[in-house]
């Protein structure tokens, strides 16, 4: 498969066992594509928000890890507890070698989450919450797990924010008083290929 068709493939998984499948098969070159070949911004840009926001020494789950790198820049930063959530087994596998995460945990965002209320100070998700991933009804859960005064930071592909329920279920928990929005932010998502992509980095406290 060239690498020009692999996030076409990506998004056309029909179901999650077939995305964690495909992210398996991918995990070992996913680093290099990503970064090397297409210039994946959004982990990098999501670390550096997070910093002026929560501690280094906060408990930060990062939902969708996949290889870890936005941990791998987390842990530049100097955080050291964080904890690597994703549906796929090899990519969790790939995240260790970073050697930056404290848990891993092998879960699918669009079920209940096997951690207690108010387990963590932050949540970051990037580039999870897009088309053939996780659905929108994860901000519950990731509402549930984050403790009051904490940080939830994911980034949003802006073509996916009102087709896939987004924009009803943010403004749901809005109403709710269960976050407030801090700050909303476009980026360019890669900086080599598919230039025209953006992704919205949405920051909100949770209340």
């Amino acid at each position: 498969m060239s690498k020009e068709d692999r996030l076409k493939w990506i998004y056309s998984s029909k179901n999650t066992e077939e995305l964690a499948e495909r992210y398996d098969e991918w995990a070992e070159s996913y680093d290099k594509e990503l970064e090397e070949d297409y210039g994946w911004q959004i982990p990098r840009l999501m670390a550096e928000e997070l910093s002026g926001l929560t501690p280094t020494s906060g408990r930060i789950l990062d939902a969708g890890a996949g290889t870890g790198l936005v941990g791998q820049f987390l842990g530049s930063l100097g955080y050291s507890n964080l904890v690597a959530m994703d549906l796929s087994s090899e990519m969790l596998n790939k995240a260790r070698e970073k050697d930056v995460y404290q848990e891993f945990h092998q879960m699918d965002m669009g079920e209940t989450l096997d951690f207690p209320d108010d387990s963590f100070d932050a949540v970051v998700c990037a580039g999870v919450l897009t088309f053939s991933h996780a659905p929108a009804k994860s901000l519950y859960e990731m509402v549930r797990v984050t403790k009051p005064g904490g940080h939830i930071l994911y980034s949003l592909r802006t073509d996916a924010y009102e087709s896939m329920g987004f924009e009803g279920i943010t403004e749901e928990l809005v109403s709710r008083q269960k976050w407030k929005l801090m700050e909303k932010k476009g980026h360019q998502s890669f900086a080599q290929k598919e230039q025209d992509v953006v992704h919205d980095i949405w920051v909100y406290e949770v209340l």
